[in-house]
């Protein structure tokens, strides 16, 4: 993520909790295409959403209840299965708010509106083009079917951003809010069975649903992403201020996000779909007091989302040591690793699927699974974290070599990875 100094014009630079000079800072962290320092805490943040979003994707191939019951149905699961699907929760939200910081970071940086909208455009298209193609396959390892998940979400957000990004980010910002808050609303306004031929409009821009062709499916309808990073350009400008003062306005930010969630929720009477309820136990109960929707994402799930998110980027500033060279490795390749990641995911599920006694089919296609799983096949949460180390342990590799590949060269297709 870009730092407002220029490298080539840094004074001695205080980054990840270290003052370092020019020749050091240029060694120790990754730059640009431009030539503009990144800023670790982003890349960090990055970094820890990958883990997380790969536990997910393990738990979905893996987990023996994964397609026969949602982790989150309080009626069905337990504390520990909840929190390991919770607390992927973040990852989407997450990347999709940090692009938009990126965006307004490339702006403030020096990229002029013009060349901002058609590298945003023309990105866009291609992220749009890798989910139908690399991302879906990697999937499904089947017929083509079109699954539009974040990478579509993120794509089509940043076709609508080429449009509104000449706008002052705090009208951007605006826009974002004017979503975030009132999708739901508008939603509920709309009978579907009314629409006719937009029904396919619908789906495409506000609620899940069906497609009509390559038996697809849309789970991230893209008006309530956008709005998401439209938020995350509105808020750019914190993050261009000086390390103390950034983290206490991240800070800031991540309490209040948390506390309008904590009212609005305690309210329960708008934000998200599903109320809360008092459950069997306290416990249950808490659950079911965070239990936010994420199809489409509701204002309070993007609260407690971004509100965690916020608060972890202000302790992962601080972070040194292995794990920040690992999540730094994992945060600056975000797209080539969320796509090496699914590769490795399937391929572990069929060979681990395969010595465990289950029918080859089962894990080769995945989406033909949607619908109901056989009960009984797959593995327990202890197989599904091991499985998760397994696949963070051999994505580290790559990451890492396609790290130093962005640091030490700057070839223009290196910007749309």
């Amino acid at each position: 993520m870009d730092h407002s100094a220029q490298a080539s014009a840094v004074a001695p630079e205080f980054v990840g909790g270290r003052s370092q000079t020019t020749s050091q800072t240029t060694q120790q962290t990754a730059l640009t295409r431009a030539g503009a320092l990144r800023l670790d805490a982003i890349d960090l943040l990055r970094g820890l959403v990958i883990v997380l979003m790969v536990l997910d994707h393990v738990r979905d191939f893996l987990h023996a209840p994964a397609f026969v019951f949602s982790p989150t149905d309080l009626t069905q699961t337990n504390p520990l299965l909840f929190m390991t699907r919770w607390v992927t929760h973040l990852c989407a939200p997450t990347f999709v708010f940090l692009a938009g910081v990126s965006i307004f970071m490339q702006r403030a940086n020096g990229k002029s509106p013009a060349e901002l909208s058609t590298f945003l455009l023309t990105r866009g298209l291609w992220l749009i083009v890798l989910e139908f193609t690399l991302v879906g396959f990697g999937f499904n390892w089947g017929p083509p079917m079109a699954f539009m998940q974040v990478i579509w979400a993120i794509g089509a957000s940043m076709v609508l951003m080429s449009l509104v990004v000449r706008l002052p980010a705090s009208a951007v910002g605006a826009l974002g809010v004017a979503i975030v808050a009132g999708h739901q609303l508008v939603a509920s306004l709309i009978d579907v069975s009314q629409l006719g031929a937009w029904t396919q409009a619908w789906f495409f821009t506000m609620q899940p649903g069906p497609t009509l062709f390559l038996r697809g499916f849309i789970p991230y309808p893209v008006i309530p992403w956008f709005g998401v990073m439209c938020l995350g350009y509105g808020l750019g400008f914190v993050f261009r201020r000086p390390a103390a003062e950034r983290r206490r306005s991240v800070l800031r930010l991540g309490v209040s996000f948390l506390m309008a969630f904590v009212m609005l929720r305690a309210i329960n009477v708008y934000g998200d779909p599903a109320p809360w309820s008092v459950q069997s136990s306290p416990i249950m109960t808490l659950l079911s007091f965070i239990n936010v929707s994420k199809y489409p994402p509701s204002l309070l799930y993007v609260l407690v989302t971004l509100g965690t998110s916020m608060l972890l980027l202000v302790a992962l500033d601080k972070l040194s040591g292995p794990l920040q060279k690992v999540l730094l490795a994992f945060g600056r390749t975000s797209l080539f690793t969320y796509v090496m990641h699914i590769y490795l995911v399937h391929g572990l599920a069929l060979v681990i699927g395969t010595l465990g006694g289950v029918q080859a089919s089962y894990y080769f296609n995945f989406l033909s699974r949607f619908g109901g799983a056989v009960t009984g096949e797959g593995f327990e949460l202890p197989i599904v974290y091991a499985t998760w180390l397994l696949t963070l342990l051999l994505l580290y590799p790559l990451a890492s070599w396609f790290a130093r590949v962005k640091r030490e060269r700057r070839d223009w297709w290196l910007g749309y990875m």
